[in-house]
């Protein structure tokens, strides 16, 4: 195929065959800019976005190098370039700490972790080559704070967040730049059967509270306050200011995470300042 000649820009979303991957494949077309949207049905994500002459869409397994290194190579090969990368392909292994097994919590760190590492390490170097890009990466407020039944998932997202925010500095000479998304509550699919996964209740002394967690995630499903589109044109927004935001709260729930997690580091720093000032060497 030809290269993309234009000045709009390349983005590469993966996870874009349903939930907030399809929204911000469709706002970044609707903007005119050119689309590599991936899944790892392709079928399905062309279904789900609609196929149309600025739109790629190949097989991606976020999980899988492999298909990180195919998925690249066919956008550069189609477009020429990467101008943003968004890594939003994701899942939920949700449960308490003792009823995860141990595979389920490691494949929860390799889907949303180690995911979009994969795609970044084939990404970086277009962009360094170009001495230009954007690589956002959609965390949670689960990323900022973490909470009760979210032990796999926090555990990740707080992966990415350190991940990203120590990128950061070392693209940024290349003219690369990186961008963190912490969710609130949005109507997304994450909460369907298709994305969540629950822990066999096994444990008596959690098997309350596991019932009552359940179904009160189970409940919230298709109710959440957030509105995908308006994120999805939101980072469309952002990924054309000259300085995009290190991080951006999406929500009115995330900026009061935030918020409330400032609050607590602050408590946190001054509740044993003496302790903390003392434990210096004692003279030189």
């Amino acid at each position: 195929m030809t290269q993309y000649t234009t000045d709009k820009q390349v983005w590469l979303v993966t996870g874009a065959s349903r939930g907030m991957g399809v929204d911000i494949a469709r706002a970044a077309l609707a903007a005119g800019h050119a689309v590599v949207a991936t899944g790892r049905n392709p079928e399905k994500v062309t279904a789900a976005v609609g196929a149309t002459e600025n739109l790629l869409t190949v097989q991606l397994d976020v999980t899988s190098p492999a298909d990180a290194q195919a998925a690249v190579q066919a956008a550069v090969d189609r477009f020429g370039r990467i101008d943003v990368l968004v890594n939003n392909a994701g899942n939920f292994n949700a449960g308490f700490f003792e009823e995860i097994t141990p595979e389920d919590f490691r494949a929860q760190i390799e889907t949303t972790l180690f995911g979009p590492i994969n795609v970044a390490r084939v990404v970086l170097p277009v962009m360094r080559a170009q001495r230009s890009g954007l690589v956002v990466t959609i965390s949670s407020t689960a990323g900022i704070s973490g909470q009760a039944f979210c032990t796999a998932y926090a555990a990740s997202k707080f992966g990415v967040e350190g991940w990203m925010e120590s990128l950061a500095p070392e693209v940024a000479p290349f003219g690369i730049r990186t961008m963190l998304v912490e969710p609130g509550f949005f109507r997304t699919e994450l909460l369907t059967p298709q994305s969540t996964q629950y822990a066999a209740a096994s444990i008596a002394d959690y098997a309350e509270r596991t019932a009552q967690t359940v179904a009160g995630w189970q409940s919230m499903d298709g109710q959440q306050g957030g509105d995908p589109a308006k994120l999805a044109a939101a980072l469309v927004q952002l990924t054309a200011l000259d300085e995009p935001p290190v991080r951006f709260a999406a929500g009115a729930d995330a900026v009061g995470a935030f918020e409330a997690k400032a609050h607590a580091l602050l408590a946190q720093a001054d509740a044993h300042r003496s302790l903390s000032a003392a434990l210096a060497h004692d003279g030189v």
